[in-house]
């Protein structure tokens, strides 16, 4: 694979593609909104910048950045060419499969097509193309640039082809793979999702401060970021819509604690809003 598409200029999908480029593959990232593809672009600057100059990335992947992603607002043009196309837009199934059904009657019929899906299902995201057997989940972690993983998950149709493809692009992304069958919350995003809303429910109930719930995982049990931090990372809306599809499918146990429900009602979102369980100027 040499040139990858991403579609979504948000906080992933702009990592996504920064990833790609200090790899060395030529980019093109999609948004609808305008708006969103100029912030996607200063800050994968500012990151490469920052980056080379602690000597995380050399001078000349700092450039890769520069010259080898285009931020495209045009679907056709962003996706014409592409090995793969990769989708980082919200959590949302209706959205997924919208966004899929323009993906494939754009795309080149082997272009594999591939969703960064944190819980949703690539079989019902593939039963909306002609193409199920090139449809796969790569779930990428946030900071792309810095997190080791990614979750594969084959849909019912998935052909062990795109596997091995996907499999082989993550080691050329720096990465390791883990293949998992599908089920609602794939691995990660099962576990993750019951240890936060045990802390939130911990919060809620008094047990601990938010820094000490946070401190108290991270030292006791070898957590790199406590769960309350992690849950303002990746944004409590996400979480919210995450832990809301698990409920619906999985049951009581990933009932959502009220105070995230409560939170999000606040537009109190996390990191992106400024205020979650911390707050960041």
């Amino acid at each position: 694979m040499n040139q990858i598409a991403v579609i979504g200029a948000g906080t992933m999908g702009r990592s996504i593609g920064y990833t790609a480029a200090i790899h060395g593959f030529s980019v093109r990232i999609y948004d609808v909104h305008e708006v969103a593809l100029t912030r996607a672009k200063t800050a994968n600057i500012e990151l490469a910048e920052k980056s080379a100059t602690r000597e995380f990335i050399t001078d000349e992947q700092k450039v890769y950045v520069e010259q080898n992603i285009v931020y495209e607002p045009n679907l056709e043009r962003a996706v014409k060419g592409a090995d793969i196309v990769i989708e980082a837009v919200l959590e949302e199934m209706e959205l997924k499969v919208n966004v899929f059904k323009q993906l494939d009657e754009l795309t080149d019929e082997q272009t594999i097509l591939a969703t960064n899906t944190s819980t949703l299902s690539p079989t019902e995201i593939g039963a909306a193309t002609t193409r199920s057997d090139r449809v796969v989940a790569m779930h990428f972690f946030n900071p792309v640039h810095r997190m080791k993983l990614i979750e594969i998950v084959r849909g019912l149709d998935t052909s062990d082809e795109t596997v091995e493809r996907v499999q082989k692009l993550g080691r050329q992304l720096g990465k390791e793979t883990v293949e998992v069958r599908e089920f609602p919350g794939f691995v990660t995003s099962r576990m993750n999702c019951l240890i936060g809303n045990e802390a939130m429910n911990m919060y809620m109930e008094g047990v601990a401060s938010a820094e000490d719930i946070d401190k108290a995982i991270k030292l006791g049990l070898n957590h790199p970021m406590g769960p309350l931090e992690l849950a303002d990372l990746v944004g409590l809306d996400s979480r919210l819509r995450n832990m809301n599809y698990l409920y619906e499918t999985l049951g009581e146990k990933y009932r959502p604690c009220p105070i995230l429900a409560q939170y999000v009602k606040a537009g109190r979102l996390g990191r992106k809003s400024g205020k979650g369980f911390y707050e960041y100027s």
